[in-house]
C-alpha cells in the first residue's frame, strides 16, 4: 500500500523542465557557439575583427605566432588566447601573477570593475616613466583571452570603447586537441599574407625569408 501511494505521488509530481542555457549577448565568442557575422582576419586560433584605420601586427615567440596587436588613433590593443581547464577559469590566478610582476618592476596595479569584469588598472614602468595600461581577462569554454589596452585608450573612455568593441567581437578557435592550461593557442598568418610572403620570397630568390624580421603587418584602410 505504501509503495503504491509513493508511486502515485511520483506520477502526480510535476516534472521540472530542463533549464535552458541562455545565450550570451556579447563576446568574445567561442567558435562553436552562435556569434554574429562580421569582417574578421582569420588567424587560425583567433578571428580578429578589423575596422577603418586599423593596423594589425602579430606577436611572435620563436617561430610561432602567439598574439596580435591592433593599433588605431594612438591606442593599442594586444590580445593573446590561451588554453584553460574545462571546468574552471584562470583569470583570477593570472591577474594575481600580473599584479606581482607589475609591482616588482616598479609599477602599480589596482583591481577595478571594467566592462569584462574585474580588470587591472596599472601603471607600467617604461624607462623612467610610468605608462597607464589596462589588463583585461575573459574566461571562455576551455580558453582564456587576455586583452591589454594601452596608449590613449588606457585613460580615454571614448577611445577605449573602440577597442573594447573589438574584444567583444573576437572569435576564439580553441580546437579539440588537448593542451595544458596557459599554453598559447597558436595563430597563423592569414592566407593572403602568406601568399604575399611566398611571392616576395620567389621574387627575391630567398626561400628562407623570415617573415618576422620586421613583424608581419596587416593594415585595413578605407
Amino acid at each position: 500500500m505504501f509503495r503504491r501511494r509513493r508511486r502515485e505521488r511520483e506520477r502526480a509530481a510535476p516534472v521540472a523542465e530542463e533549464a535552458s542555457v541562455p545565450q550570451r549577448e556579447s563576446g568574445p565568442w567561442d567558435a562553436d557557439e552562435p556569434h554574429p557575422e562580421g569582417e574578421r582576419v582569420d588567424l587560425g586560433g583567433m578571428l580578429l575583427p578589423i575596422g577603418p584605420g586599423f593596423e594589425v601586427q602579430l606577436n611572435v615567440a620563436g617561430d610561432q605566432i602567439v598574439g596580435a596587436v591592433i593599433l588605431v588613433d594612438g591606442s593599442a590593443l594586444q590580445v593573446h588566447a590561451f588554453a584553460a581547464p574545462k571546468r574552471s577559469g584562470i583569470w583570477d590566478e593570472v591577474r594575481g601573477e600580473l599584479k606581482r610582476e607589475v609591482t616588482a618592476s616598479g609599477g602599480t596595479a589596482e583591481e577595478v570593475e571594467g566592462p569584462f569584469g574585474v580588470e587591472l588598472a596599472a601603471r607600467v614602468r617604461q624607462g623612467e616613466a610610468l605608462q597607464p595600461v589596462r589588463f583585461c581577462g575573459i574566461d571562455g569554454p576551455r580558453w582564456f583571452l587576455r586583452a591589454v589596452i594601452s596608449g590613449k585608450a588606457a585613460v580615454d573612455a571614448e577611445a577605449a570603447a573602440t577597442l573594447e568593441d573589438v574584444v567583444r567581437d573576437i572569435v576564439v578557435v580553441r580546437g579539440d586537441h588537448p593542451m595544458p592550461p596557459k599554453e598559447p593557442i597558436e595563430l597563423r598568418l592569414p592566407p593572403e599574407a602568406r601568399q604575399a610572403m611566398e611571392q616576395q620570397a620567389a621574387q627575391t630568390g630567398r626561400p628562407d625569408l623570415n617573415p618576422f624580421e620586421r613583424g608581419p603587418e596587416i593594415t585595413e584602410t578605407r
